[in-house]
């Protein structure tokens, strides 16, 4: 899944950098997952990753007792914090267990983190997470390094491969459809044009979708065509253009959607057309 490629990713990253970094989920064994545990508890683990359903296991819930009773946890990070709120756009019920942490666990810290909350999400997630007294540090949406065009061609597809053409050759991106059907249309479209793209949606199988997201994350000018289950996970940094060949589902889905681009902080293009 992408949250297991995200892990992933994250944990090749934070020892490239000596960091003592570990994930536990469903791609690694019983015998690698007894292995983590066993440097958990021995301190060897700096930073560990698991998603919430892993977390409210009562294995892991026990490991962490140990390693807290030990002193040994210094900090709950919850990511995509707007998941908590079911006024939120990508509501998970799983997440609304993590106020066990407040709970189980009072005396170590928490933080909440999400790209995108409005005023009532941040609410929401304050409450359900038990995070109603701490401190709040909200930033501005912003991005002033992305340049936003929209419009409504007569030919979406002719009008992408124009843009392509004039501002991102040879360049990585995403172009979302709200389809699977539109994806593998416009993924194959993109290859008779001579653009490296492949298609990514839930449709397909893992082994493919594991292949196409790491291929993305690891070479240069590969364009994804992808439904909106592409993206947790995506932190690839020269990312020049995120395009939509559909009306997002909300504001605050855009907004995460074209976020993914110009991490860098260099120029980077969220472009719109909607349209056959």
């Amino acid at each position: 899944s992408p949250l297991i490629a995200l892990m992933q990713d994250q944990v090749d990253a934070l020892r490239a950098l000596n960091l003592s970094a570990a994930f536990i989920n469903s791609s690694l064994s019983s015998h690698e997952i007894a292995d983590v545990e066993r440097r958990l508890r021995s301190g060897d683990i700096d930073l560990l990753y698991v998603a919430p359903e892993r977390l409210l296991m009562p294995q892991t819930l026990r490991l962490l007792d140990d390693a807290a009773d030990d002193g040994r946890v210094a900090l709950f990070a919850i990511d995509e914090a707007h998941c908590v709120s079911q006024w939120g756009h990508d509501f998970r019920k799983e997440y609304m267990g993590l106020s066990i942490l407040a709970e189980r666990y009072p005396d170590v810290p928490r933080i909440a983190l999400t790209a995108t909350a409005d005023e009532r999400t941040r609410e929401e997630i304050a409450s359900n997470l038990g995070l109603g007294d701490a401190r709040r540090f909200v930033a501005g949406f912003d991005r002033a390094n992305i340049r936003y065009a929209i419009g409504e061609p007569d030919n979406a597809r002719e009008a992408l491969l124009a843009f392509l053409d004039e501002h991102h050759r040879g360049e990585a991106g995403i172009v979302y459809c709200l389809s699977r059907r539109k994806v593998e249309q416009t993924a194959e479209w993109l290859q008779k044009q001579g653009r490296d793209a492949v298609p990514y949606h839930a449709g397909l199988d893992a082994a493919t979708r594991e292949l196409h997201q790491r291929r993305f994350l690891r070479e240069e000018g590969l364009i994804v065509v992808a439904t909106i289950a592409f993206g947790m996970g995506i932190d690839k940094p020269d990312v020049r253009f995120v395009c939509h060949l559909n009306l997002p589902k909300s504001v605050e889905a855009y907004y995460q959607e074209t976020g993914r681009a110009g991490r860098d902080g260099q120029p980077a293009d969220a472009w719109m057309a909607y349209g056959l």
